[in-house]
């Protein structure tokens, strides 16, 4: 486990959790938010190898990070995590759930225990942390979701997927309006495609090439465009959207 807690840096630093921030769309949203001054705790289910990469990145570019593990699913695991980031960085103003599984078949063909396992990730997991978050962000947080354009572009074999990811967004305004009072925001970030390894893996170039050209800004996103809309709304800059499900994706739906 690497870690850098950098002692000179101001007490009253906000502090970030990203989870699944080992790789993907939650390193470069990881290493976002370091770059805008803030403390991140990098939570990685497997893989401690990729988490220290990203500890690394970010500490060699002067921020501060530290790398957790903890499966999403887990409320123990997930409370251990917050105590964590309370621990070392003094408290938690930025929780991301970046935490994801994806599975692609017809419905017609999809074997249940992979339907149960992405469900445990996407939706017990986004609720364990949102239940986290709504327990401990410090006044003036936020918490960020991730669903998917797939969602609204109803593309064939993700239905399953996209039925997960739709129960995120069913939460976003219902924990909005519960944390009425507390000035805590709670958003979803919903991707469209982006080339990330869960996204390219198992597509063809030839499938690669027409989903790129799709939105009307006709490339895929980048692990970077998302990230600079999550940092948005986890700044201070962005606390005015509340309860929103915001589709980045270059125009697909």
């Amino acid at each position: 486990m690497t870690t850098n807690t950098n002692q000179n840096t101001a007490a009253d630093a906000r502090v970030a959790i990203v989870t699944g921030g080992s790789r993907g769309i939650g390193r470069a949203v990881a290493q976002k938010l370091a770059e805008d001054g803030l403390a991140v705790v990098v939570n990685y289910a497997r893989g401690a190898a990729a988490a220290d990469e990203t500890v690394a990145a970010i500490t060699e570019a002067g921020g501060r990070a530290v790398a957790v593990q903890a499966d999403v699913a887990e409320e123990k695991e997930v409370a251990a995590l917050f105590d964590r980031a309370e621990a070392d960085f003094g408290g938690v103003d930025v929780v991301v759930n970046a935490a994801g599984r994806m599975t692609l078949s017809p419905i017609a063909d999809l074997d249940l225990a992979a339907l149960d396992a992405m469900h445990r990730t996407n939706i017990r997991g986004t609720f364990v942390v949102a239940q986290q978050a709504a327990r401990r962000l410090r006044p003036g947080g936020s918490f960020i979701g991730f669903s998917t354009s797939v969602v609204g572009a109803q593309f064939p074999t993700y239905g399953a997927y996209a039925a997960s990811k739709g129960a995120v967004e069913a939460m976003t305004m219902i924990l909005a309006r519960e944390l009425r009072g507390r000035d805590i925001t709670v958003n979803t970030v919903a991707p469209g495609p982006t080339a990330t390894d869960l996204f390219l893996d198992g597509k063809t170039p030839e499938q690669i090439d027409r989903l790129a050209k799709t939105p009307p800004l006709e490339r895929l996103g980048t692990p970077e465009d998302i990230a600079a809309v999550v940092a948005f709304l986890g700044s201070p800059a962005g606390h005015w959207v509340n309860g929103q499900v915001l589709r980045a994706n270059g125009g697909l739906v």
